[in-house]
């Protein structure tokens, strides 16, 4: 079965617009747990533009004391700073992404052969605190076995170009190439995860031709359609979503 992350950062960027402390990150996210996510995902930045250092505490608080059942990823570049965050709150994952601090969310993957002196250590270090972790990669079968020798245990997909292309026939190639990467990762050992602009449209699809998903985090998406319909019956029906392509 696959599992639901709900990224919150857009509901910290709106509540960062004022000087008031709601929309309640920590409210949001007893909404979306009770709702049936599997988890939550943060992406604190330097800036602290959506995502404050505070609120990683108060949500790693959150999970480890009223809903244990549920899973804690933290997103983020590993510097000493976000390493020692990480080494701190103890969520069940980190995902580590290759952003830059001023771009405004992530646009490409690791290079993971070539970044081996900015991640070995990282990894490392999350492996001795008993942390899972994540690599953000690009669509491309050749990259699996390299995140599989580093120590990585799950590589997610960036979904972005898929997304950004869906119902056109580059949306079908992007398919066909996350498909292939899914397949390699599985042959190196690796859990798949999966994210960026994925929506109650393109998701079905994305599953149906993905195989092996262990986990998508989705947030842009999911908060657009709860301004629509509320943050608990949006859940809802991504988590259908993705159960009526689980069952087939």
């Amino acid at each position: 079965m696959t599992a639901l992350s709900v990224n919150l950062n857009k509901v910290a960027l709106l509540r960062n617009q004022r000087d008031l402390p709601w929309p309640s990150v920590v409210g949001i996210a007893r909404i979306v747990l009770d709702a049936g996510a599997d988890g939550i995902t943060v992406h604190p930045r330097p800036d602290e533009r959506h995502i404050r250092r505070s609120d990683v505490y108060d949500l790693a608080a959150l999970v480890r004391d009223e809903y244990p059942d549920k899973e804690f990823n933290i997103e983020g570049y590993p510097d000493d700073s976000f390493v020692a965050l990480v080494l701190e709150n103890k969520p069940h994952q980190v995902t580590f992404v290759p952003d830059d601090p001023n771009q405004a969310t992530s646009d490409h993957g690791w290079d993971v052969k070539g970044s081996h002196n900015v991640l070995a250590d990282p990894i490392r270090r999350m492996k001795e605190a008993g942390i899972r972790v994540s690599l953000f990669v690009d669509e491309d079968p050749n990259i699996p076995p390299d995140a599989a020798e580093i120590g990585a245990d799950r590589i997610e997909i960036y979904t972005g170009p898929y997304g950004g292309t869906f119902g056109t026939p580059e949306g079908d190639h992007h398919l066909q190439r996350m498909q292939v990467t899914s397949r390699a990762a599985s042959a190196a050992g690796l859990v798949i995860n999966a994210g960026h602009d994925l929506t109650l449209e393109n998701l079905p699809a994305f599953m149906e031709q993905v195989p092996n998903v262990a986990e998508v985090s989705i947030g842009h998406g999911i908060t657009a359609d709860a301004l629509l319909m509320g943050f608990a019956e949006a859940v809802r029906r991504y988590k259908s979503a993705i159960t009526l392509t689980d069952s087939k």
